[in-house]
């Protein structure tokens, strides 16, 4: 039996692993480490699906193997930083007696999440780019987000609302028909590629400027808005 076909499955297998760390780490509070084992979730992810196609033994399995470990790691993951999060944040006096019950909203997110992996296994428009909010960028934005410890994000008024609405539009955009740009490339020239180039070039600055944990959020809420600008100026 070859070893070689294996491979990418035991490297689906470690995102999912580090997808369970994350979610341990931030049911603890430790949202650093678990931010730290969502991007290795992240980097796992990306290999599994290069080393299919190069040892050439992708399969059915396997496609749906990654769709399980991606929802552990970029549904549960951030949705139980989120939970975290609502459980510590300042509750106006008339919610004050929800505060046990509001924070298991964050778990929407993972469901849409869910749905999102289903319709991208499906949906045969998406091999070059996205349709929705791709699960990983949403689960960096809300990990970096929270690391960064904005004090408007636990202290601020209207904080907990400000959150709530945030898990909404997250979970909309998930499965969402916007088209969003993939750093996917046929050919390393210029032309077609400009826009992918800009944004690494971008993002780059960005890590430069505001750290390695604080950029992550910026850099998610950048795609997102200039994948909404590509989208207008085309209608």
């Amino acid at each position: 039996m070859s070893i070689k076909k294996h491979i990418p499955n035991t490297i689906t297998c470690c995102n999912l692993v580090s997808g369970c760390i994350a979610t341990t780490f931030a049911f603890c509070g430790n949202l650093q480490m678990a931010l730290f084992w969502i991007i290795m979730g992240a980097v796992f992810d990306f290999f599994d699906g290069m080393s299919a196609r190069l040892l050439k033994v992708s399969s059915p399995i396997g496609k749906e193997l990654d769709s399980l470990a991606d929802d552990i790691t970029f549904g549960l993951a951030p949705s139980t930083i989120v939970f975290w999060l609502l459980g510590v944040v300042e509750y106006p006096a008339f919610l004050e007696p929800y505060r046990n019950i509001i924070p298991f909203f964050a778990f929407v997110m993972a469901a849409f999440s869910a749905l999102r992996l289903a319709k991208f296994n499906l949906d045969e428009r998406q091999t070059t780019s996205f349709i929705g909010l791709p699960t990983p960028a949403n689960a960096l934005f809300w990990g970096a987000l929270i690391v960064s410890n904005p004090s408007w994000l636990i202290h601020g008024s209207y904080a907990l609302f400000i959150i709530l609405a945030m898990v909404c539009i997250s979970s909309y955009l998930l499965i969402s028909e916007l088209p969003m740009f993939a750093l996917k490339f046929k050919q390393w020239g210029w032309k077609g590629n400009e826009i992918k180039y800009y944004f690494i070039a971008l993002s780059i600055i960005l890590f430069f400027v505001l750290g390695i944990w604080e950029a992550w959020a910026v850099i998610i809420a950048c795609y997102v808005l200039i994948s909404i600008f590509m989208f207008l100026r085309k209608h």
